[in-house]
C-alpha cells in the first residue's frame, strides 16, 4: 500500500518538507521514494504541490497521513470518499479541581480600607 506523508529535510530548526509517495512499511527517511509530489516550508507555510500527480495517486489508493491530508484540502484537493479524518482530540486535565479556574472565588479584602476610616487624624489636635 502506498502512503503520502511528509519527509524532513532542511537544517537544524530550519525544517523543510518534501510531501512524497512510497510504501507506508518504510521509514520516512528510507529513501526509497516512489514520487515526489511537492514540498512545504512551515515556517512560510509556502505549499508547492503537483496536483495531477497527487491526484492519480490519491485514485489509485494512496492513503495520506492527517498532515498531508490538511495540507491537501488547503491547497483545494479533493480528498476521496473513503478517506477517514482521524477524530479530533480533546485532552481533559488531570485533577481539574484543582485548578485555579475551577477554585472558589474569594472576596475582595475590605479590612484595609475600614482600617484607615477608622484611624483619627494625628496632625489637626494638640
Amino acid at each position: 500500500m502506498l502512503a503520502i506523508r511528509m519527509q524532513r529535510n532542511g537544517r537544524v530548526h530550519a525544517p523543510v518538507y518534501r510531501i512524497v509517495v512510497q510504501e507506508a512499511q518504510r521509514h520516512p527517511l528510507s529513501g526509497r521514494v516512489v514520487a515526489e509530489v511537492g514540498n512545504y516550508n512551515p515556517e512560510t507555510k509556502q505549499t508547492v504541490l503537483d496536483k495531477e500527480k497527487v491526484e492519480f495517486y490519491l485514485g489509485h489508493g494512496a492513503q495520506p497521513s492527517s498532515r498531508v491530508a490538511r495540507i491537501l484540502e488547503k491547497e483545494g484537493i479533493k480528498l476521496p470518499s473513503w478517506y477517514k479524518a482521524p477524530a479530533e482530540k480533546h485532552a481533559q486535565a488531570k485533577h481539574a479541581d484543582k485548578l485555579r479556574k475551577n477554585q472558589p472565588k474569594e472576596e475582595p479584602v475590605a479590612e484595609a480600607a475600614e482600617d484607615v476610616a477608622e484611624t483619627p487624624a494625628e496632625g489637626g489636635e494638640a
